[in-house]
């Protein structure tokens, strides 16, 4: 298992469910807010990382998009390209937050193809399940579910638990839902 996917550990611990119209998650605010002050001004990439979580689920999203800007540098500058990406793709997943939907589209285009060359089975499931989101929110729901059941299919490869399954399978149950109708 990755470090992705070990790290969202701790989020699905402030995560509460979905909301079953817009996909997104619906967050334990106060845990949220706790663990932001417990991180405080921690600058490692680990921090960076749960911090531009935190602050797009909080709804903090400049902030947010200004540490994950911050956390692509310092991965990069790093030089592990595994932990450059998945910086990368939580940036994008800010964007989509932000209603910049080309931008994100693009990035997680770019990030699926990545983690594909490099087998990253853990990121591309993630990058393809946000992809899949923002198709989601553009309405482009035969893209949405085709990028949807391809995550399912990449997390249940990379030994994903149901909890991790979760948020994909709700995402594929609505689509299917939407395009039924």
């Amino acid at each position: 298992m990755t470090r992705d996917l070990e790290h969202q550990e701790h989020e699905l611990s402030i995560i509460t469910g979905y909301d079953m119209t817009t996909l997104r998650e619906n967050v334990d605010v106060q845990a949220a807010t706790e663990r932001l002050n417990e991180l405080g001004l921690l600058r490692s990439l680990s921090a960076l990382n749960e911090k531009v979580v935190l602050l797009r689920l909080l709804g903090k999203l400049d902030d947010a998009f200004v540490i994950a800007n911050e956390a692509v540098r310092q991965a990069r500058f790093s030089g592990d390209r595994e932990m450059a990406l998945g910086a990368r793709i939580r940036r994008a997943q800010v964007q989509q937050f932000q209603g910049k939907y080309p931008a994100a589209l693009q990035e997680l285009g770019l990030c699926v193809e990545e983690a594909q060359t490099h087998e990253w089975g853990a990121l591309e499931a993630i990058a393809t399940l946000s992809r899949g989101k923002v198709h989601f929110e553009t309405k482009d729901y035969d893209a949405a579910l085709v990028d949807f059941k391809a995550a399912v299919f990449l997390m249940e490869r990379q030994g994903a638990s149901i909890d991790q399954l979760e948020s994909a399978l709700v995402a594929v149950a609505v689509t299917e839902s939407l395009l039924a109708a």
